[in-house]
């Protein structure tokens, strides 16, 4: 029943459909207590401290050994064989990644063992208690004081547990994470990323009421956009309850009542709201109400359309001046996760004259999404559906699929994000085409009020290698054709840039998700010369004339903002695992390309 409400109000989607979708929204504005800090860990390659000496699982035992780790025992006596301890065992930072905070794990692929002991008290003796996780890469096996709350899939986007009748004054959470690669995974074995293993984002214990505001879409009507419109969903006891919304500085107000489910509709007719514009990011207060819960969101109003070539934000036409960006930061290496690493990426993005940013390749930490809202960057999301996927594997799609929901459930009341990915470079075939024709349809499901796109790759046909083509299935399921282009690095030296020209048959806008060149930050040299900092500011200064003649064209986001790791750049003394197309070195160095594309970026925003 719930699921048919949420289709029918049009813009929604149904939180019932993935095990994903039981995780509460906007965490960080609720009553939490951070896990952050220090953990024990221990490296298990063999996975000792899960299985036995026959792959008998000791989580499937009935009473389980103390020799499993998620038991978290200390030695009796001394006559105990115990072959581990966790008060003894090395500490690990969390959030962050483990192969760069230990010389042993650089490019360990395995199993480690983590453990958290904390005290707790609730607030009310009724309150709720959940376990929550930004993200941890790629499959976590959780325990809570010896008891498997459950096994979660997926690098990169957060789930919980709840540990109400779990908890006490002493508590003990264990996770044995795995990062392995396998083929039929999302992303798959092949990546030009460095795969960091470890609880990457924040772990935070969230206390609610018994009953208490579990989800909501609070936004500008697609189709109205004199109206707000969305729901509210409750969880608990009491799930019909009187729910009061109110945007004090806009004062705008309305009551309703969920039904037996905790789910309510509602619409507010406005016409006094100021819209978010990355020159004007106004974000408003929004206080969602019930008897025992009150929940307070920053939330920008804004509407986002395509009209034939051009993309329209509130209206008025707009072309994307971006940039991509991965969750890395330079002057140390590892994951980016904190608040501070968000301000400072997006503020080079700001510098640079971005008014949009490319989140590849997969979903990024809830800090970058609050923070492109503040500072007016709009946003494209993407799952790591990524070059080759198994894509006739049902359980290969429900992963993707899962990712999918879970990056939009928890920023579909984010106005930066206009755009969600469905797919980066993958080879065309009936079995890709089918698989993302049904992800398409499942992301309008899921959400009818943003853009659908993907990076596309492009092609020529025999006897005319300077005609570059954009044609591709895909393109027809998507309100943008996206594509990535190296014309000039993977593709001939900068001049074929000038040479090209461009076939793209769609009434649609166009928009370029990749180009560019490596560069070593301080390496010089003459333009031919590769890696040298004269040969990427050379390609820059030609692909953008290149780019004047693509028809369509809203926008681009070059590859990348920074240098970031990768196992596949072998290069010594250049790469020595690090992908060198950043604007901006690993120490933070701004390459001469970086000033070109920001000259190009502030012509564009005067016209």
């Amino acid at each position: 029943m719930k699921a048919l409400k949420l289709t029918l109000l049009g813009v929604l989607f149904s939180s019932t459909l993935f095990a994903q979708s039981e995780n509460i929204i906007n965490v960080h504005n609720r009553s939490v207590t951070s896990l952050n800090g220090e953990w024990k860990f221990l490296i298990d390659p063999y996975e000792n401290g899960f299985y036995n000496y026959r792959l008998n699982a000791f989580d499937e035992m009935g009473n389980p050994p103390r020799s499993a780790y998620f038991t978290d025992s200390k030695q009796y006596d001394k006559t105990e064989l115990l072959e581990y301890d966790w008060d003894t065992s090395p500490t690990i930072k969390v959030p962050g990644d483990w192969n760069h905070q230990d010389p042993r794990l650089q490019y360990y692929e395995g199993s480690i063992w983590y453990r958290k002991k904390f005290t707790y008290s609730k607030t009310y003796d009724r309150s709720r208690i959940f376990i929550h996780f930004g993200a941890v890469n790629y499959r976590a096996d959780v325990y809570f004081n010896g008891v498997k709350l459950g096994r979660h899939i997926g690098g990169f986007t957060p789930f919980q547990y709840e540990v109400t009748d779990l908890i006490k004054e002493e508590n003990s959470l264990v996770l044995m994470v795995n990062n392995n690669r396998k083929p039929e995974a999302v992303p798959t074995v092949n990546t030009d990323w460095w795969n960091f293993g470890g609880i990457t984002r924040d772990v935070l214990v969230v206390e609610t009421p018994e009953t208490f505001i579990k989800d909501y879409l609070i936004q500008l009507d697609p189709n109205d956009p004199n109206s707000i419109r969305g729901y509210i969903q409750i969880d608990g006891e009491i799930p019909s309850q009187k729910v009061s919304i109110s945007i004090p500085e806009a004062k705008l107000n309305i009551d309703f009542v969920t039904d037996s489910d905790g789910f309510g509709t509602f619409t507010i007719p406005t016409k006094k709201i100021e819209k978010w514009t990355p020159e004007n990011p106004k974000l408003y207060d929004v206080v969602i109400s019930t008897q025992q819960n009150k929940v307070i969101d920053e939330i920008g109003f804004r509407t986002v359309q395509t009209k034939g070539a051009d993309i329209l934000l509130n209206g008025e036409p707009v072309f994307l001046r971006g940039i991509s960006i991965h969750e890395e930061v330079p002057y140390r290496v590892g994951r980016a996760a904190s608040e501070e690493d968000a301000e400072l990426l997006l503020g080079w993005a700001k510098e640079l004259g971005c008014n949009f940013v490319r989140l590849a390749h997969y979903p990024h930490n809830e800090h970058m999404i609050r923070k492109a809202n503040e500072m007016g960057i709009m946003l494209w999301e993407e799952v790591p559906v990524y070059w080759t996927i198994h894509w006739e594997n049902p359980e290969t799609y429900a992963n993707a699929a899962a990712q999918l929901e879970a990056m939009i459930q928890r920023d579909k009341n984010s106005a930066a994000t206009i755009i969600w990915s469905l797919a980066n470079e993958t080879p065309v075939s009936e079995p890709r085409n089918e698989f993302l024709h049904k992800f398409s349809k499942l992301a309008r499901s899921l959400d009818k009020s943003r853009l659908l796109s993907a990076a596309m790759e492009v092609h020529t046909e025999p006897g005319k290698p300077l005609e570059f083509i954009v044609e591709d299935k895909l393109a027809e399921y998507v309100d943008i054709v996206s594509f990535n282009e190296y014309i000039g690095w993977y593709n001939g030296l900068p001049d074929k840039t000038l040479q090209s020209s461009w076939k793209v048959p769609y009434d649609k806008p166009v928009f370029i998700s990749e180009f560019g060149a490596g560069a070593k930050a301080g390496f010089h040299a003459d333009s031919l010369t590769r890696f040298s900092e004269e040969y990427q500011a050379d390609l820059y200064t030609k692909t953008l004339q290149m780019v004047e003649n693509i028809p369509n064209l809203r926008g681009f986001s070059p590859w990348i903002l920074t240098d970031f790791r990768s196992p596949r750049r072998q290069l010594s003394g250049i790469q020595d695992g690090w992908n060198r197309k950043g604007l901006i070195g690993d120490q933070g160095e701004k390459k001469q390309a970086y000033f070109i594309l920001q000259e190009y970026y502030q012509n564009k925003s005067k016209n």
